[in-house]
C-alpha cells in the first residue's frame, strides 16, 4: 500500500560512553523536510543525559495515537454531515510492566473536546458512535496491544 520513513540520527558526543553517562538526544527527520530534537524520556533517563523540552519515544507515541483518532473522527463527522471546528485531546499513556517486567505503555486514554459549527450537530450517542468508528478506523489503534480509552470531554 504505502510506506512511511523517518531519518533517526544519534551521535555519540562528549560524554563517558563506557560508563553510560552519555547523551540520549538525537534528530527526527521526516520526507517533508521537517527535523525534530528528540531524547530519551526524562523519567527513563534523568537529565543531562537527556532532554525534557526533546520530544520523547512515548510522547510521540501518545500522539500518533491521538492524532490518528482525531483525523480518523473529523473525516467520518464530514462524512455523516458535522462540521468540527475544534478538536482537542489531553492524551495520556500510561506505563506499566509486561509479564516479563518490561515498561510498556500499557493503555492511552484520550480525552478529546470537540466543537462544532454549523447547524447540524451531533447528540451525546452520535458524538459516542463516531468515537467508536474513529477507534475501529485508526490504523494506528489497530497496529498496536495497548489498550486505548476514548473519553470525550474528559480533561
Amino acid at each position: 500500500m504505502s510506506e512511511h520513513k523517518a531519518t533517526i540520527l544519534w551521535k555519540n558526543g562528549s560524554g563517558d560512553f563506557p560508563s553510560g553517562r552519555y547523551s540520549r538526544e538525537h534528530t527526527w527527520s521526516f520526507d517533508g523536510g521537517l527535523s525534530v530534537p528528540a531524547s530519551a524520556s526524562p523519567s527513563v533517563v534523568r537529565p543531562p543525559m537527556s532532554n525534557p523540552s526533546a520530544i520523547d519515544p512515548e510522547e510521540a507515541f501518545v500522539a500518533s495515537v491521538s492524532s490518528c483518532h482525531m483525523l480518523t473522527f473529523v473525516y467520518l463527522a464530514w462524512k455523516e454531515g458535522f462540521e468540527p471546528e475544534s478538536y482537542e485531546d489531553h492524551a495520556v499513556g500510561h506505563m506499566s510492566r509486561n509479564e516479563q517486567k518490561v515498561p510498556w505503555i500499557s493503555r492511552i486514554i484520550l480525552s478529546p473536546r470537540v466543537t462544532y459549527r454549523g447547524e447540524r450537530r451531533p447528540n451525546a450517542d452520535e458524538e459516542a458512535h463516531l468515537h467508536h468508528e474513529a477507534h475501529a478506523q485508526c490504523f494506528i489503534a489497530q497496529s498496536v496491544k495497548t489498550v486505548i480509552e476514548v473519553a470525550p470531554n474528559g480533561f
